[in-house]
């Protein structure tokens, strides 16, 4: 609830939950089509309260290797040893990965980088998955968006 209200909030156009390796188990069936529609509820409540016109498509959950490998953009993978800055990239990325807690595996972030993502170190602390979806959005928006 807390990264789709605080993403829907920083401006995200979609939001896209992802199954990896490290994920806590979602729930199924029944169960799992509540907890869609209840983020979409978030996200509509979040678009009222920042006043934000657009309310992003919460997508229903994927494993991250099916996303991948039907993603046609490029984008952003949040990785500790990343050969990039954020700062560094000359546009803002059509696609910001951030791995669950515990992080993406190191296969997860090498079929990232074979989807034609750039790998990005986020500083030198390593943050939990909550604080670095929330600083990577607001460092892009910073970068590139409606914060400059």
């Amino acid at each position: 609830d807390h990264a789709v209200r605080k993403a829907t909030e920083l401006g995200v156009a979609a939001i896209q939950p992802l199954l990896a390796e490290r994920s806590a188990p979602l729930p199924a069936g029944e169960r799992r089509d509540k907890r869609h529609a209840h983020w979409r509820q978030v996200a509509v409540a979040a678009c009222e309260q920042c006043g934000r016109n657009r309310v992003p498509e919460i997508l229903a959950p994927l494993p991250l290797r099916d996303w991948l490998d039907a993603w046609r953009g490029g984008g952003v993978v949040l990785a500790p040893d990343g050969e990039r800055a954020l700062a560094s990239l000359p546009a803002a990325p059509a696609a910001l990965l951030i791995g669950p807690e515990g992080g993406f595996a190191p296969g997860e972030i090498a079929a990232a980088r074979r989807a034609g993502f750039v790998a990005v170190r986020f500083g030198p602390r390593v943050l939990r998955t909550e604080t670095a979806g929330m600083a990577a959005l607001t460092a892009v928006n910073l970068l590139w968006g409606d914060l400059r």
